[in-house]
């Protein structure tokens, strides 16, 4: 190439490096960086964010985030989220000018995640296209409807004794192995088929435990609708602290959209002691039992967004389901106190029922739902309605029949149908009731149609009688499932039917 067109290009070059140069304009983004004076168990302490706000999110080396708890004038008490062992005095971190959020949306139906939205059951990463905060404002009073809806959860004896609604907060308490997390399950297994989202919310438990709620899930086909979220035991206790916030903003993304979703919380004790951990190592001030004074507003704020919601805004519900576990049957303990005086009734489970072999142990004396008839269907509400009164009259002419003392005829009746009543209460694990089987073999139940079948051929009695509930039109049929009173010619079609099937199996005089 000829000198000059070298020259030429070299001035070429110039010119357009030139303009570029003239037409960068540099941008600076201000990144405020502390640093880590102390690493314990699951905090840390950071100092060198003047700015940071209380709950933002802190990121540490090796991609780990952490909550800033403590905001003091010098150091921040930060929560970690995750494996902590390669965190050292001296790294730097940085704060996000965030606070801690989760991926919401249908993608993570069928998924088993961690707190932080990441994947546990070794499918593909999830990618949604919204996220909202884990900690958000339950909803203003006049926004939220009455709890009329009910929630089938499939148990008879909560269906009939203690009914639950859509939007309400039903505590499930007992002493430890006697059931609560099979009652929660066979809640989730009922909503095949009625439109209602769960979400499965393990909170510091064994994985193995776990691993046997998905199973069952699976098997049953409930986790085409439901999402499990787990922190296990060893995880780190902040991962445990953010769990059921995390699961609540899942849940309420489904019921802003108009949806009707369950969620249980398993169980809050967990939750407890693992705040109670996060706050005593941040030198918080302990109170009653070593927990922190505010550990009745971590658990209010969390169910106060359980709600049914008004029309206006979709119409959407949200469930909750919270698990306590009590100690020595000890339910004026401080942690069951605080849950049972927010929620809107409790379940307890007896382990003297459950040592005595009837399962689900729910000891309906001490059980409660304070939304009550509103949240039954008209049918079960006239069938069931001295269904309990019965019930409790029975239990306590038990306890004075034990004494040996000689009975009358009418006691006597009382004591035999109040065994049937219990015997058909009864039922075994994971296996829900359909609404019209309930009704069908409550209604004979209390017609004393049970009454001369022997104790040991009850079960059977009942598995007959629920396929010979088949036999109903399909306008019987929407009659039961609606909201209208069981009238006497529906009543005459269940009786026919329960007379005759349940005629082989009666005593004869």
């Amino acid at each position: 190439m000829p000198p000059d067109s070298l020259l030429e290009s070299a001035k070429l070059a110039f010119a357009t490096l030139e303009q570029a140069r003239d037409a960068f304009t540099p941008s600076f983004s201000p990144r405020e960086t502390g640093t880590i004076t102390t690493v314990s168990t699951g905090i840390a302490t950071v100092v060198g964010l003047p700015n940071v706000g209380y709950e933002e999110l802190i990121q540490f080396p090796g991609n780990l985030y952490g909550i800033a708890f403590n905001v003091d004038e010098v150091e921040i008490g930060v929560v970690l989220l995750g494996e902590y062992s390669h965190l050292h005095t001296g790294d730097e971190v940085t704060r996000t000018g965030r606070v801690m959020d989760v991926a919401v949306g249908e993608e993570l139906l069928g998924r088993v995640i961690d707190p932080l939205g990441r994947p546990l059951d070794n499918k593909s990463s999830i990618t949604t296209r919204k996220r909202l905060p884990i900690e958000r404002d339950a909803k203003a009073i006049m926004d939220r409807s009455p709890v009329t809806v009910p929630m089938q959860t499939g148990i008879k004896v909560i269906d009939a004794l203690v009914p639950v609604g859509r939007g309400q907060r039903e505590l499930i308490l007992g002493d430890r192995q006697t059931g609560k997390t099979a009652i929660a399950v066979d809640a989730i297994l009922n909503q095949k088929g009625q439109n209602v989202l769960c979400l499965y919310c393990a909170i510091g438990q064994r994985a193995s435990a776990v691993a046997k709620v998905i199973a069952e899930l699976r098997d049953g086909g409930a986790m085409d609708y439901t999402v499990v979220m787990v922190s296990e035991g060893n995880d780190a206790p902040g991962l445990a602290y953010i769990a059921p916030y995390a699961a609540t903003s899942i849940a309420e993304h489904f019921m802003e959209s108009g949806r009707d979703v369950l969620i249980v919380y398993d169980d809050l004790t967990q939750h407890a002691r693992a705040y109670r951990e996060l706050s005593l190592l941040l030198r918080r001030p302990p109170g009653r039992e070593a927990f922190p004074g505010d550990i009745f507003y971590i658990h209010s704020r969390l169910l106060e967004r359980a709600t049914h919601v008004t029309k206006e805004l979709g119409g959407g519900s949200l469930t909750a389901f919270p698990i306590i576990e009590t100690e020595a049957q000890d339910i004026a303990a401080y942690i069951p106190t605080n849950l049972i005086s927010i929620t809107d009734g409790q379940l307890y489970l007896s382990p003297t029922l459950f040592e005595l072999g009837i399962l689900p142990a729910v000891d309906v004396a001490k059980s409660v739902s304070r939304v009550g008839g509103k949240a039954q269907l008209a049918a079960y509400h006239d069938i069931a309605g001295n269904l309990k009164l019965a019930y409790s009259q029975f239990e306590e002419l038990e306890s004075f029949s034990r004494f040996g003392s000689r009975l009358d005829d009418n006691t006597r009746k009382i004591i035999t149908h109040g065994q049937r009543i219990r015997a058909c209460l009864q039922q075994t694990e994971f296996a829900p009731v359909a609404v019209i089987d309930q009704i069908t073999v409550l209604l004979a139940l209390t017609n004393g149609l049970f009454d001369s079948v022997p104790l040991e051929k009850m079960r059977e009695a009942q598995q007959v009688l629920c396929a010979a509930s088949k036999q109903m039109t399909s306008e019987v049929r929407e009659r039961l499932m609606s909201n209208h009173k069981l009238d006497d010619a529906d009543r005459d079609v269940i009786l026919k039917i329960a007379g005759s099937t349940l005629a082989p199996f009666q005593k004869k005089p």
